[in-house]
């Protein structure tokens, strides 16, 4: 039974997260870049103040798959480079800690742009 509850508490997670994103985009004239913005932000506000790491511990892939947890990894990545370099930890932990994230963007980014060509919409 304990597998299933993690399996509940991540779609409950990250569904509660898309459902806000949702309501954002029908509610509010605010354009999509601008709700993935305040994603990232929210994640790294969380996480800052040290209460995303209970939401993570939770809803497990449910709240690390989403934008909010790249705001929280970006943090979680300052914070431990901070501890290890000092201030200029800060310059580099969060870029260091979503590396293999930001890498796996670019890859794929570049793989899909040479299969699929763009085309306007008539």
């Amino acid at each position: 039974m304990g597998n299933w509850l993690n399996y509940i508490n991540a779609f409950l997670c990250g569904g509660v997260l898309c459902a806000i994103g949702q309501i954002l985009i029908d509610k509010t004239k605010l354009t999509p870049a601008r709700i993935l913005v305040i994603y990232v932000v929210s994640g790294v506000f969380l996480g800052g103040l040290g209460l995303y790491s209970h939401i993570e511990e939770w809803g497990g892939a449910g709240a690390t798959v989403p934008l909010t947890g790249f705001g929280y990894l970006l943090t979680a990545g300052v914070k431990e480079a901070v501890v290890q370099h000092g201030i200029w930890g800060a310059l580099t932990g969060g870029v260091t800690a979503a590396a293999a994230g930001i890498t796996a963007a670019v890859v794929f980014g570049f793989l899909v742009a040479l299969f699929f060509h763009s085309s306007d919409k008539k």
